[in-house]
């Protein structure tokens, strides 16, 4: 059967020559009729369209029509069990079923009475996305490349203007759903979850986008055992009762039974072609005035009784030299930072064609990823740019933040299949090469008492100040290899426990750090405390319990002693 792509028109205009096509590949395929119900809870006929909301999950973004196969599985029950046959349409990429029953089990630890089944995520991340273009998915489940609607300028669709700056769509004008399960950014916004436990909400994500549509769906008190609920949560993901009808009739055929087949080898809707935009496929019949589609003729064969009309000519082969080939390193030197400074190496790709010269005005996202406060200028984790023309693009200066460690840049081409440019980039801690204290008084308390002077010590790298540089403060033992004394000075916690390391410690901006109170316990003696800078930098400082010198008893008489003549 041949794939349709269904469309929203503009705000106010009617949908009716889409649902019909929605609704004639129903009844050709067998499936049965549906009663939709509404969000206000009234039911409808499966003949009208409930008006457009621009508030659903993806903004009433397109979706794909195609049906399930006519020779649907009748094996009630989950898919695990089945084996790995059938075609790449009716199959589910194994990532992508993972993320969705992952989702299931996850809602249903958190909203049990909602009773989410994974047949429903996978019903719409079929019509949504193809199941992320057929399981073209990275091993942590983020699609290579973004999956992106049109753009929603009210130009056959809603009109939503930019609610993020362009960060998940690389659009800062308009709104464009975005993912494996089409978020508008403005919804995930308010719904986007972590799904894989990364520390990141990305849309582009499977685990993150299926968790995030399965708590949408769940949204206030939904049963989705009960068909009213299940109707009324379908509608709110996107607002027609065609999207239903194919939503349910995919639901359906999962429900009877699929099959699991590897990842990146599942059927891709047209328009996908792997990783392109949605709008840029084959557009749906455009409907008549009278609200009826009008069919394409198929040229007639020489002979066969019908029409000489001559075959349209084919659109002519693009040129190697104004065809993208790949978005490739352009110099990159190696990215490496102190914690709190710009990395002095700019990240730069450059744009080819297919016979390897530059291509100007070819647009590129920018993406920093992974486990990582790091940042482009301005605080944008998302930059995207145009290539000038020399095939180049720079992106703007790389600033690390506080935490150490390596993290991710892809460069793509935005909205293409090819395979983006991945840099490592590493965040060093701020470090000190050298740490004394700023006094030299003598640090003594008696026995059960508070020292009177606090430690105050100043941290320098290359003999500059050394600022925000993490110090760990150690009660030691006086042994060659010194260890955590369990005895003598000690701090003291918030709770008023014996604390005898302190970690946590930063310099200020000043490079300083004075150290909270030190207590002295009922032994007396001479201790050590240690303080260690990131970077390796220590001063040991020497602590003094001692009792008190006891003052001289006075002549009860009031009058002085004579010294014996």
């Amino acid at each position: 059967m041949a794939a349709q792509f269904g469309r929203r028109l503009r705000k106010g205009a009617t949908t009716t020559a889409v649902a019909a096509v929605a609704v004639a590949a129903l009844s050709a395929s067998g499936a049965p009729g549906a009663t939709l119900v509404t969000d206000s809870g009234d039911q409808q006929s499966t003949g009208t369209t409930p008006p457009p909301d621009d508030s659903a999950a993806t903004g009433n973004s397109p979706y794909y029509t195609d049906l399930p196969p006519l020779n649907t599985p009748d094996k009630p029950g989950t898919s695990t069990h089945l084996p790995v046959t059938g075609s790449a349409e009716s199959g589910i990429p194994a990532s992508i079923l993972a993320a969705y029953k992952k989702a299931e089990r996850t809602v249903a630890d958190s909203d049990a009475a909602c009773r989410l089944p994974w047949q429903l995520l996978a019903a719409i991340g079929k019509v949504e996305s193809g199941q992320a273009r057929g399981g073209r998915v990275d091993a942590n489940g983020t699609t290579f490349s973004p999956i992106l609607g049109p753009v929603l300028d009210g130009r056959g669709f809603a009109m939503i203007k930019d609610t993020d700056n362009g960060a998940y769509d690389g659009d800062s004008t308009h709104d464009r759903a975005v993912g494996p399960m089409q978020f508008i950014p403005s919804t995930w916004a308010t719904w986007g979850q972590d799904g894989n436990g990364d520390g990141r909400k990305d849309p582009n994500n499977i685990y993150d986008a299926a968790l995030a549509a399965g708590r949408y769906l769940c949204a206030g008190s939904r049963d989705l055992s009960l068909a009213a609920d299940l109707d009324r949560a379908v509608l709110s993901y996107n607002h027609s009762d065609a999207y239903l009808r194919t939503v349910r009739s995919w639901f359906d055929y999962y429900n009877r039974g699929t099959h699991e087949i590897p990842d990146g080898t599942g059927a891709v809707p047209p328009g996908l072609g792997g990783g392109a935009d949605r709008d840029s496929g084959s557009p749906s019949p455009s409907p008549s005035p009278s609200g009826t589609t009008k069919p394409k003729p198929n040229p007639s064969k020489p002979g066969d009784g019908g029409s000489t009309s001559p075959k349209p000519t084919p659109k002519p082969t693009p040129k190697p030299s104004r065809t993208l080939a790949a978005v490739e390193n352009a110099g990159t030197g190696t990215l490496t930072a102190t914690a709190g400074d710009a990395f002095a190496e700019r990240i730069k790709v450059r744009a080819r064609n297919g016979l390897g010269g530059p291509l100007a005005k070819v647009s590129v996202t920018f993406t920093v990823a992974g486990d990582t406060d790091a940042a482009f200028d301005g605080g944008k984790k998302t930059v995207t740019l145009l290539t000038g023309a020399d095939g180049t693009a720079t992106a703007p200066v790389l600033k690390a933040g506080e935490k150490s460690g390596k993290f991710t840049v892809r460069a793509a081409a935005t909205g293409r299949s090819l395979p983006p440019v991945a840099y490592t980039a590493t965040v060093t801690a701020r470090r000190a090469d050298a740490i004394a204290r700023t006094d030299d008084k003598a640090l003594t308390a008696a026995p059960g008492t508070e020292f009177a002077d606090t430690v105050e010590v100043k941290a320098t790298y290359k003999g500059a100040v050394a600022a925000g540089v993490a110090v760990t403060a150690t009660m030691i033992t006086d042994d060659v290899k010194p260890v955590e004394n369990d005895k003598g000075p000690c701090f003291k916690d918030a709770d008023g426990k014996t604390v005898r390391t302190l970690t946590g410690l930063r310099t200020g901006a000043d490079g300083t750090l004075k150290l909270p109170r030190i207590y002295a316990d009922g032994t007396e003696g001479t201790y050590k405390l240690r303080l260690t800078t990131e970077g390796g930098a220590t001063v040991v400082v020497e602590l003094k319990v001692e009792a008190s010198e006891p003052s001289a008893t006075p002549d009860p008489s009031g009058t002085p002693e004579t010294p014996a003549a």
